[in-house]
């Protein structure tokens, strides 16, 4: 993801990655943040939401993470690929969904952008915010999967011809399966 937005950024900004340690699984937490060039000053960072920050044991931990950036001049740009679980808190209701990114521009506060969509719909195109003065960069969330999927070679490794293991009952299961496949919807 972060070479995706590297490639769409202007020429005054750069994308790099940021880490955060989990204590107790002792595995580095990732992070991007994009950088207003030549002041290097923070513009925005992009959360992906892990198990262990979502419901786990660095939920409070991340959540306090949150807090801090957005008391700061900085936009935060929040993606929730996980099925289930605890949601982010908003203070209104999300709308119907199965995976959401959340888009807090740092002029907008209280206010956030929550993008919505369903598991079988297309991974969307979501806008990532810069300064006030550029208009934002937009990523391509198919396409960036499907390059990861290309480069991590994961048609060698996964069996298409069985029912994925998913966190959605057995009908949802099945037709999402069968559409995969070329079969019936529905």
């Amino acid at each position: 993801m972060r070479e995706a937005i590297a490639d769409v950024l202007p020429e005054n900004y750069e994308a790099r990655i940021g880490e955060r340690f989990n204590l107790i699984e002792q595995s580095p937490l990732t992070y991007i943040q994009i950088f207003h060039r030549p002041e290097r000053r923070l513009v925005t960072v992009l959360e992906l939401l892990s198990p262990s920050n979502k419901n786990g044991p660095d939920r409070s931990v991340y959540l306090a993470k949150r807090n801090s950036l957005l008391r700061q001049d900085v936009h935060l740009f929040e993606l929730d690929l996980l099925f289930g679980g605890k949601r982010l808190p908003l203070s209104g209701d999300l709308p119907s969904g199965d995976y959401y990114a959340l888009v807090s521009r740092s002029d907008r506060r209280p206010q956030c952008e929550v993008y919505a969509w369903s598991v079988r719909q297309p991974l969307p195109k979501l806008p990532i915010p810069l300064r006030a003065s550029d208009p934002d960069v937009i990523v391509d969330l198919a396409a960036i999967f499907a390059t990861a999927y290309e480069r991590g070679r994961y048609a060698r490794s996964i069996d298409y011809s069985r029912l994925p293991a998913l966190s959605v009952d057995e009908e949802t299961a099945k037709s999402i399966w069968q559409e995969a496949q070329g079969g019936p919807k529905g």
